[in-house]
């Protein structure tokens, strides 16, 4: 697929035209780099639960500390101070729901990472208002009824299918990535936006690259800005391509849903699509992915759990999705930039101040989740959870079809493959998702 987007098409701001000027981080005033380091490439090898230890300690002694800059940043700044640690549910909540002190118009990502790649991936992510609201309304006034009944029946038929593939398998054994968590997301994404078979095989594999940069095996020599840019580059070629066969074959899909939306006489023009595309793509399937592959090893690590929700899977399914989110919290890393001076923890934020939020450790906090390690699907406040953002403007706008594809998925494989354990994942090696890449996944179909 040939690229069609160059870096000189893109000297825009990432938030014009209503920007502020860039400001430039400082370290002057700021106190030593707290020496409870989370920037190490170590740290980030780390499992969840062992990281989780390093958290635990820095929401007791320092929620919000002064951090160097990450190791292995994709593209290095040499005047780079470091940044903001936020690890309290509390104090992510407030940074999430402040969007007039921290601004996500230079970024959203932990790593710095090319501006070219920033403005074909994030979308209204990486936006402020009063260009997000006029963006996400556009994006929102395509989720019409209709659509979601729609792609409800979809994520039924595609779940039963998954599941049907993992039933045939007479070795019973299989990866459960590979046939299962992988496959049902990337469908329903594929479906929804109406893209045809021979695009999809493209599609699941650069939306796999874009979060994928720090990991050795998937950047297997390649630099991880060549990478990620390609990526995205060949993903908005691929939505180039469907907005032309939409436009001339409209069809009950999500793309010709938003060449169609219009808000206020406003419309959605190529690149923005483009660039929505692209975020789905990533946010559409591997977080749904990740979170299904750790509650399926939650289920082998706390059987009692689930034979507590099988016993009443429609009355309880609802907020044990919750729980499955919290427990997985597939996305670890988002930032903001503060634009005026506040407190945050006692700390003082400057302008130019970069204030990443740490999520899992938000998911894990002990002042806000009794006895967080336990996996508890009666958890009362489990929809507390910072799994998809800490509220505020930039709240996760997939939640309920990620809910939607886990609550089908679990449904047939609770009650069609009554036993079932899994071995230990591989994770994926990066800073910003909390990546399975491959899980054994063995079952029997005895009662």
């Amino acid at each position: 697929m040939t690229a069609t987007f160059d870096a000189t098409d893109f000297e825009s701001e990432m938030y014009d035209p209503d920007a502020v000027d860039m400001i430039p981080a400082t370290s002057e005033g700021k106190p030593e780099h707290y020496p409870v380091d989370i920037s190490t490439k170590a740290f980030w090898n780390q499992t969840s639960e062992q990281r989780e230890e390093t958290f635990k300690v820095l929401r007791r002694e320092q929620p919000v500390s002064w951090q160097r800059p990450v190791d292995d940043a994709v593209t290095p700044d040499p005047d780079d101070p470091g940044y903001w640690a936020v690890v309290s549910h509390a104090d992510i909540v407030k940074v999430s729901r402040d969007n007039d002190t921290y601004i996500s118009g230079q970024g959203v990502l932990f790593d710095l990472l090319p501006p070219i790649f920033l403005e074909l991936t994030q979308s209204f992510l990486a936006m402020d208002n009063p260009k997000h609201d006029r963006l996400r309304k556009l994006v929102a006034s395509a989720f019409t009824p209709r659509q979601i009944a729609l792609i409800d029946d979809k994520i039924a038929l595609a779940a039963k299918e998954v599941v049907d593939g993992v039933v045939a398998e007479t070795s019973g054994e299989i990866d459960f990535v590979t046939s299962v968590a992988k496959v049902l997301p990337t469908r329903i994404f594929c479906d929804i936006m109406g893209i045809p078979e021979h695009l999809r095989e493209a599609t699941e594999k650069n939306a796999a690259d874009i979060v994928a940069w720090a990991d050795d095996e998937v950047l297997a020599g390649r630099q991880a800005d060549e990478v990620q840019v390609q990526a995205a580059t060949n993903l908005h070629d691929i939505a180039t391509e469907l907005i032309e066969l939409k436009t001339a074959e409209p069809s009950d899909d999500l793309i010709t849903s938003l060449i169609n939306a219009e808000v206020d006489g406003q419309k959605l023009d190529e690149f923005e699509i483009g660039s929505f595309f692209v975020l789905m793509a990533v946010a559409g399937t591997d977080t749904t992915r990740h979170t299904s592959s750790f509650t399926v090893r939650a289920f082998t690590q706390f059987p009692e759990q689930k034979q507590w929700l099988m016993e009443d899977y429609d009355g309880r399914i609802t907020n044990a999705i919750e729980e499955f989110v919290r427990y997985a919290c597939p996305v670890m890393t988002f930032r903001r930039t503060a634009v005026v001076e506040t407190e945050l923890g006692g700390k003082k934020i400057v302008p130019g101040d970069k204030v990443v939020m740490f999520y899992p450790s938000g998911c894990m906090d002990e002042k806000v989740f009794d006895n967080p390690e336990q996996f508890d699907l009666s958890r009362e406040n489990a929809k507390a959870h910072t799994g998809f953002g800490g509220g505020g403007v930039h709240f996760c706008l997939g939640n309920q079809l990620a809910k939607s594809m886990l609550k089908a998925l679990f449904r047939e494989l609770l009650f069609r493959i009554p036993q079932f354990e899994v071995g230990e994942p591989e994770l994926l090696g990066t800073n910003f998702m909390r990546g399975v890449k491959r899980m054994p996944f063995r079952f029997s179909l005895e009662t």
